[in-house]
């Protein structure tokens, strides 16, 4: 979303927030003592600027901005009221066929007939008046009454169809239509509900507690952590978190749903390091998974690069398995799993061949596929008799494949994959606790936690270094926990007793005040740094005696999120934003090769009539 889009959408929530705070409080703008005789703001606005502004965290001017654009619509939608009320002449919102996004404004009364509403519509709009049908309130409207016997009613939404069909075929496009419309806001609402949850996720810092603040983690193909410089791991992050949701779909066969999520997927995977796509697969399966939503759709003719997509894909696998899979026998031990993927890619490839009149090839391609189906569909008694032991299907059918169906190995592969598991989470909860042990330590020095947080974040866990990176980056000891009052630096009363404390330790009377005041009067911080710099401040802790304190400003970037760049900070409720990162965790699989876990139900029927197409014996 573009910054002046993600504003307007940040805008409009925010409107809609204070909209419903004035429905709760029973309070009408339009009237006194919010709006005088002359139609001017009253003073009371003030106080509603005031008490709104804290209760939704924002600042005053943008409140008494948005506050008067309400006051001002609801005069002018008043006035309209007056009027109709007065004259009888109604405003009607009329939106047009393909024009979707623009209303129209239409004045009529209300004793006219919807013949001649249809009529007033057609003249206006250059349509042909027997190809429209009018929709009011979900209704087909009556040509033979008048728009008031009809419910019709001053502000109501008219919706025009152009349509050349019998009227049966009508009733049947305008539910459709209405079901559609309700459809796409739902769609449209969900994905910017992923968005949102998504940015958050990629926002949010390593080093916080992953038990109280959900994060997402990327890791290989064993299951531990893969290091990822931030930038490029914000890019990676927000890929593959829309590629889940898209597979998310998939598996629901929602095709026409998740296709937008995983253009989105391929986007921001667009944005990330050459290096960094040719060393993980999950580019080469995103592009397979727009081919097969295509496909599925049965608008593969739509897609102008799909044989471009597919030879990526093709290239990509080669670069992460090697030529003969063997990097990934080093890996994994074996390659059987990740043969569905072959599959599914010589079978789009087949398709492909064929739709463009390459028949040789297309059985080619199609055979192969086949051929590799035989080798991969797994009986279902195995599956069974693996999950006597307690085993999922998933990992069951995984197991199978990579044992090539012995279901003794497969069962060992299972309990070690499990084990292994099992370690790489007992080697990061130990690695927690001693981080929380050395972020204790520092606390204990005086440190604020955010700052042991990411001292020790930024030097691997090094407890003597981290001391050493907080003296080095003295803004660090500025972002303190948040007082509920934070006194400014420059009112700060310094006790002398304190001051004549660090004069003993051998500092200038001016720079042991100087330091009392940045530090709030802790003696331990202000003698640390002093020492540390030779007995003067550094010139980024004396910024905040000058007036425009750099610890008012940190509160100030966390206090009022609308102050910063992009739309992934827009003020929102805190329950919204963990909806919305809760949603996006519903979504990621707790198996990491779950991309794997095909069932290749619906590849073997397309190979079966894929097969009949081009004539060949089937296997």
């Amino acid at each position: 979303m573009c910054h002046s889009c993600a504003r307007m959408a940040q805008k409009k929530y925010l409107i809609a927030k204070l909209t419903s705070c004035l429905r709760e409080d029973k309070i009408q703008l339009w009237k006194p003592p919010y709006t005088n005789e002359k139609k001017e703001a009253g003073k009371e606005m003030k106080e509603l600027v005031q008490k709104y502004s804290s209760k939704l965290n924002l600042n005053e001017n943008d409140t008494e901005n948005m506050l008067e654009e309400i006051r001002c619509k609801a005069i002018e939608r008043g006035t309209g009221n007056e009027n109709f009320k007065v004259t009888g002449i109604a405003r009607l919102d009329i939106y047009l066929p393909r024009r979707k996004s623009r209303k129209i404004p239409l004045e009529t009364n209300l004793f006219i007939t919807g013949k001649e509403l249809r009529s007033q519509i057609a003249q206006e709009h250059a349509l042909k008046e027997n190809a429209i049908k009018v929709i009011i309130n979900k209704k087909q409207l009556d040509l033979g009454k008048t728009l008031e016997d009809q419910g019709v009613t001053h502000n109501a939404k008219v919706m025009v169809l152009q349509l050349e069909q019998s009227d049966e075929e009508t009733k049947r496009r305008v539910q459709e239509e209405e079901l559609q419309c309700k459809k796409e806001k739902e769609i449209n609402d969900k994905m910017q509900r992923t968005k949102k949850g998504l940015e958050i996720l990629a926002e949010r810092e390593e080093y916080l507690d992953p038990d109280s603040v959900p994060h997402l983690d990327i890791a290989n193909q064993t299951g531990r952590s893969i290091k990822i410089p931030p930038q490029a791991k914000k890019a990676l992050v927000l890929a593959m978190g829309y590629h889940e949701k898209g597979r998310a779909l998939m598996k629901k066969k929602e095709y026409e749903i998740a296709l937008p999520y995983l253009l989105d997927a391929d986007k921001h995977f667009c944005e990330c390091s050459t290096e960094l796509l040719n060393t993980v697969d999950n580019y080469a399966v995103l592009q397979l998974d727009i081919v097969w939503c295509y496909f599925r759709l049965e608008q593969l003719d739509c897609l102008d690069d799909a044989e471009k997509k597919l030879s990526t894909a093709h290239r990509c696998f080669q670069r992460c398995y090697g030529e003969n899979h063997e990097r990934l026998i080093d890996i994994k031990g074996s390659y059987g799993r990740e043969k569905v993927l072959f599959l599914r890619l010589y079978l789009l490839q087949g398709i492909g061949h064929y739709h463009s009149g390459r028949e040789k090839e297309a059985a080619e391609y199609i055979q192969k596929a086949s051929r590799l189906y035989e080798e991969l569909s797994i009986d279902p008694d195995k599956v069974d008799r693996l999950s006597l032991l307690g085993f999922s299907e998933q990992e069951a059918r995984l197991a199978l494949r990579a044992c090539h169906g012995n279901v003794e190995h497969a069962a060992n592969l299972i309990t070690n994959r499990r084990e292994e598991k099992a370690q790489i989470r007992r080697e990061e909860r130990a690695k927690r606790r001693q981080r929380l042990e050395d972020i204790n330590t520092l606390k204990s020095m005086g440190y604020s936690e955010r700052a042991a947080q990411v001292a020790l974040h930024n030097t691997q866990g090094n407890l003597d270094q981290a001391f050493k990176f907080i003296l080095d980056n003295p803004e660090l000891l500025l972002e303190d926990d948040d007082d509920d009052d934070p006194v400014a630096v420059d009112q700060f009363q310094v006790s002398q007793e304190s001051i004549e404390q660090l004069m003993y330790m051998g500092f200038s009377r001016e720079s042991s005040e100087q330091a009392l005041k940045v530090f709030k009067g802790s003696v331990h911080l202000a003698s640390q740094t002093l020492a540390h710099y030779g007995g003067v401040l550094p010139a980024s802790l004396q910024l905040s005696l000058e007036g425009s304190s750099l610890s008012e400003e940190s509160t100030s970037s966390k206090d009022s999120p609308t102050e910063s760049a992009g739309s992934s900070s827009s003020p929102t409720d805190e329950d919204m934003e963990t909806d919305a990162v809760n949603e996006i965790l519903e979504d990621i699989p707790e198996h990491e090769e779950d991309y794997l876990d095909l069932t290749l139900e619906e590849e073997e029927q397309i190979i079966h009539e894929y097969l009949s197409y081009i004539q060949l014996p089937q296997h």
